[in-house]
């Protein structure tokens, strides 16, 4: 699965519009908003938030960028571009979060939300462990995860293109966040309908690096 990126990032791309109508007419019993905002209860006024896998920027980005200094981090070309469409006040960047580099302790929050799955999953330790070093003492993570041992497989018609999912099942996603030093606060295996693509189930996280008071 060497080429899980570009499968992605293509895949995006091509079902934009697809996707934007499918997420928000189709998608029932998604606890994103209710789970955003408990993490903006937790986060300082001004704070940095890094979004992965911001997509078009439903709801996350608008969500966080309306009180924080939202920076959101996308495959897709096609979607970022929705995204700086949907909230021009936030910064967007073309990236492979397996790949992203940034500073140690730069950000007070991380949103990972529908993102993780579709990485290989020998790429999720590393994930966490650079997430755990972007994040300031104290600050949180958000994120959703599998909770089925996938190894790597292309779907190949996912909303009319191929699509790359990979995941460990939720003790493993636990184990590796601890691994990376990040301390769970909360944690639920959430199911939702998703219209056609019948029912979903998520490993709906909150972490938090420890340090800080």
């Amino acid at each position: 699965m060497g080429d899980a990126p570009g499968i992605v990032e293509a895949g995006y791309d091509a079902i934009a519009e697809r996707y934007a109508a499918w997420a928000r007419d189709e998608i029932t019993g998604s606890p994103a908003v209710e789970w955003l905002e408990r993490l903006l209860e937790l986060l300082p006024e001004r704070a940095d938030v890094l979004d992965l896998g911001c997509g078009n920027g439903e709801p996350a980005a608008r969500l966080l960028a309306a009180r924080h200094t939202y920076t959101g981090v996308d495959l897709s070309r096609e979607q970022l571009r929705r995204g700086r469409a949907a909230v021009p006040g936030g910064r967007f960047l073309h990236a492979d979060l397996t790949r992203l580099e940034l500073g140690e302790a730069c950000v007070d929050a991380v949103v990972a939300l529908y993102v993780l799955g579709h990485i290989p999953r020998e790429a999720l330790a590393l994930v966490f462990r650079s997430i755990g070093q972007w994040l300031r003492p104290g600050g949180y993570l958000l994120a959703t995860t599998g909770r089925r041992d996938v190894p790597g497989v292309v779907d190949t018609d996912w909303l009319g293109a191929p699509m790359f999912f990979s995941s460990f099942d939720a003790e493993t996603n636990l184990r590796l966040l601890g691994e990376a030093g990040l301390d769970v606060l909360e944690h639920e295996v959430i199911c939702q309908d998703e219209g056609e693509q019948g029912e979903a189930c998520f490993l709906w996280v909150l972490a938090r690096r420890p340090g800080a008071e």
